[in-house]
């Protein structure tokens, strides 16, 4: 993705009825969407031609059908002077038969022993030279796809959404050719069709642009000119015209595979002496079907999927209210869901990552795992097939819908640890204006099949419905955004009392002004949202953004919500100086200033901050940034899990970072960050050392530590209730040490056979200290005051130990273009004590590496029919 940039507070820059919505749309909006194929006056425009003989896929320009094309040669340079004559020429051709598409370009360069390449694995860029195909086949100005290859023939692919998004999990079926000469190189391209959606008439004009990448100079060349001062990319793309006669067809892709996995688990009991752990041999079967019911609509399915390549999640310890986000990886619901987004209290100054689909709740870990399982139960719910159905009907109508059921899983005693879920998604959205307008509607629904043992710990069923509006005008340079959503859910009065009592929302605060209800067996609630902003021009970009959610608004069935309750004011303004000087080659940086609220108008948070990033004439980059927040009278109403609202007092955090020159074989970086709070009570520093080697262009060598104090003097440590009936909300200083190593080998023998190996320690410990419980007065301006002293129950825990391994080891061989050969070796080490255990970092992992290893081994086998 191409941003426009951002902050985070602690660290270095790193966002109904289908009828009847379709008619209504339709009805309004054709007048506009019918003017979408008249090119402006600018745009610069490409022909295709028809090859009667299809062209012999080597990279070379002998065929007849490129001997006939015109080429087309006015790239001009977008990174990191936008608008200046290349330093290099390109020319590109364009040909079609009625299957493929294909793309000729070369690439002048006078220096052809000079020009970079990286032997990666497949969507992996190193330090390499890069040509781009990006073709808008709907000519939408909102879609597309891009396909992108090195000088030594490394393929790249994604799939273009919401006009400047870009989904990396996309994996087409294409091929392409490359050769170096003594002109410079070229790549030569062969595109299916059935590899791209369209809508079914004679003659199509497409979205398309190639970009071209000069590595050893940092430069990036195009056609026609990208500008980085206006928002977009699909929006900027030219045309090609000429396409004429191609036919259309039902595509049907199936990948069936098989799996073998070989794993350890715990035995239930085992005889004095024997070993406690056994292994466990499982065969398994499955398939994804991509299927073209139309030109323009497909439906992806899979049956009995297994993601056993893929990463495992990094290891965590999460002291806040809150619960952890973790990064969706799983190819199926990555690839092409930039449709289902519908991000919420999402802005360019802050985005937590919340909204509508997260699509990690499908197949997530039982929820009633640590009630009903022991260490040998089930701890994935497994996903009994999945579908997706997207496309584009009508006019600038993109439809979706996914569909997807998990089995029940059961822990000891045959009891439900995660009952059998149905989820849905449907979603709707409207293009009109060549995709500078566009207005959607989104509906979840969730169906459990509860019983006895998890109807009064789950909710049964929830939904929630919801529309946006993206508003653009100017060449896109102003930007209005709306949406709004109701939630509802239902179940027992024991899950909707568990509901009302979470983190989420937290009825039962005394000073909430919230009454709880056991009785109720349903809660509603609602989110709006309006920003409004400008991306486009060559200095100031800006934006502001208001979010309100109610107090019962519950989208965590299928969503992702860390709190309800709130209202939120954020604003965001950059300098962006993108023409190099003598000092760099671009710079940016941002001020930042928001606020938050409760729907009651407490406020709990102001805040202002700054960033600056400078790209060093050397290309190396400096980072650096602040924040201040907590300002005036600021609260927290979660602090004390359901007790009073605490003030909070003004916390001061600094960040700052420097990164090597990522065309060189040693590459190092490093970021700190820190901060202080509570009147100098409590303070952080966090140092994150990296260093990327390039032995040779086939090998990678990436090391990432990372070295994390903290002293918390504010730390909840629990509520306890005495005999007397009265709650004790506690807090302690914690004395909290982190350490973690990150190393990741990566080796391509070619770009369709690949070894990565990924290594993760994790130690964190902490000790509690000087406990103490809220006063009568929490909110009291001085900090002592907002406490009194207190002895914890007899047996508390006062500290805690944690030690973590995972690790993962993947051969990836494509020995057929869109079949491969997993083999895969995950490792793992899980070891936790309430106990602080001062030590130092050796023996600290020599107790990790003493505890037993959880091995498992996989082989998967996926074909391609096609």
């Amino acid at each position: 993705m191409l941003s426009n940039g951002g902050h985070h507070s602690n660290a270095i820059q790193r966002h109904m009825r289908a009828p009847t919505v379709r008619g209504l749309l339709l009805s309004l909006l054709i007048p506009a969407a019918a003017s979408s194929q008249q090119p402006r006056p600018d745009t610069l425009v490409a022909r295709a031609v028809r090859a009667d003989q299809p062209p012999v896929i080597d990279g070379r320009d002998g065929d007849v059908v490129w001997k006939n094309a015109p080429a087309s040669s006015d790239f001009l340079e977008f990174s990191p002077t936008e608008g200046k004559a290349p330093r290099f020429k390109t020319e590109f051709k364009v040909a079609y038969d009625d299957r493929h598409i294909y793309v000729f370009i070369r690439a002048y360069d006078p220096h052809p022993d000079s020009i970079m390449t990286a032997l990666t694995r497949r969507d992996v860029r190193g330090p390499s030279d890069q040509l781009k195909v990006m073709i808008d086949s709907y000519n939408d100005k909102r879609s597309g796809f891009e396909f992108a290859v090195n000088p030594i023939g490394v393929k790249r692919d994604y799939a273009m959404y919401n006009d400047n998004q870009e989904d990396d999990a996309w994996d087409g079926i294409w091929d392409v050719a490359t050769t170096i000469d003594s002109l410079g190189w070229t790549a030569e391209f062969r595109i299916p069709f059935s590899q791209l959606r369209y809508a079914n008439l004679k003659e199509h004009t497409f979205g398309f642009a190639i970009w071209r990448d000069i590595e050893r100079y940092k430069e990036r060349t195009s056609w026609p000119l990208y500008r980085g001062s206006q928002a977009g990319i699909s929006s900027q793309l030219g045309l090609l015209q000429g396409v004429r006669d191609i036919t259309p067809f039902h595509r049907l892709e199936l990948v069936p595979y098989v799996v073998a996995k070989n794993s350890s688990i715990e035995k239930t009991s085992s005889p004095v002496g024997a070993s406690p752990w056994a292994r466990t041999q499982k065969m398994s079967a499955g398939a994804d079907l991509k299927y073209g019911i139309t030109p323009n609509l497909t439906l992806d399915a899979t049956v009995n999927p297994d993601f056993g390549q893929v990463e495992a999640d990094p290891s965590v310890v999460n002291l806040s209210a809150f619960e952890t986000f973790f990064q969706e990886r799983r190819p199926f619901f990555v690839e092409g869901t930039g449709l289902y987004r519908f991000d919420i209290n999402c802005s360019i100054v802050t985005c937590s990552s919340e909204g509508l689909f997260y699509s990690r709740r499908i197949g997530r870990s039982p929820q009633l795992f640590g009630r009903y399982a022991d260490a040998a139960s089930p701890n994935v719910s497994p996903i009994l097939a999945a579908t997706k159905l997207t496309g584009r009907v009508g006019r600038g109508l993109n439809v979706g819908v996914v569909d997807a059921v998990t089995g029940r899983v059961e822990g000891t005693l045959n009891r439900t640890t995660e009952p059998r879920t149905n989820y849905t998604v449907l979603r709707a959205q409207q293009d009109m204006r060549d995709g500078q307008t566009s207005i959607g509607v989104i509906g979840t629904g969730v169906i459990r099949s509860l019983d006895e043992w998890s109807d009064q710990f789950l909710r049964r069923n929830a939904y929630v419905v919801g529309s946006n509006l993206t508003h653009r005008w100017s060449r896109s340079r102003w930007e209005l955004t709306a949406n709004a959503s109701h939630s509802t859910v239902n179940g027992s009065p024991q899950s909707l009392l568990s509901t009302q009592l979470n983190s989420v929302h937290l009825y039962q605060r005394p000073d909430g002004g919230l009454v709880v209800d056991p009785n109720r067996t349903s809660m509603n609630g609602h989110e709006e949202q309006i920003t409004f902003g400008k991306f486009g021009g060559n200095m100031i970009h800006f934006q502001s953004a208001y979010d309100r959610r109610s107090e019962g608004y519950e989208i965590n069935d299928l969503g992702f919500l860390r709190r309800a309750n709130q209202q939120t004011f954020n604003n965001w303004i950059q300098f962006a100086f993108r023409k190099p000087t003598t000092l760099y080659r671009q710079a940016t940086m941002n001020f930042n200033a928001w606020e938050y609220w409760t729907v009651g108008g407490m406020q709990l948070e102001q805040a202002t901050n700054t960033n600056w990033h400078i790209n060093l004439t050397n290309n190396m980059w400096v980072h650096f940034g602040g924040t201040i927040s907590k300002l005036g009278s600021s609260y927290c109403d979660n602090c004390a899990r359901g007790g009073p609202a605490v003030r909070i007092s003004p916390q001061f955090n600094y960040n700052v970072g420097w990164q090597g020159d990522d065309r060189r074989h040693i590459v190092p970086n490093l970021f700190i960050s820190a901060g202080n709070s509570d009147n100098g009570r409590s303070h952080y520093v966090e140092v994150t050392p990296e260093i990327q080697l390039v032995p040779m262009s086939q090998l990678q060598l990436d090391i990432t530590g990372d070295y994390f104090v903290n002293h918390d003097n504010t730390q909840w440590l629990g509520n306890f209730t005495d005999a007397a009936g009265r709650t004790h909300y506690s807090f302690a200083r914690l004395e909290q040490r982190q350490r973690s190593l990150g190393v990741r080998i990566s080796y391509t023998a070619t770009p369709t056979l690949s070894l990565q190996l990924y290594s993760a320690p994790f130690a964190s410990r902490g000790q509690y200290s000087d406990v103490r419980e809220l006063s009568a007065d929490p909110r009291a301006t001085s900090y002592t005051n907002r406490f009194t002293p207190y002895a914890p129950p007899a047996g508390t825990s006062l500290g805690f130990d944690v030690l973590q391994l995972r690790s993962t080891s993947v051969v990836r061989w494509e020995f057929r273009p869109g079949s491969t050969l997993f083999g895969v070796w995950t490792h793992g080490r899980d070891g936790f004590d309430p106990r602080f255990n001062e030590r130092g970092v050796r023996s600290e992992f020599n107790d990790l590496f003493a505890l037993h290893p959880d091995n498992t081994f996989l082989i998967k086998l996926a074909y391609w029919l096609n």
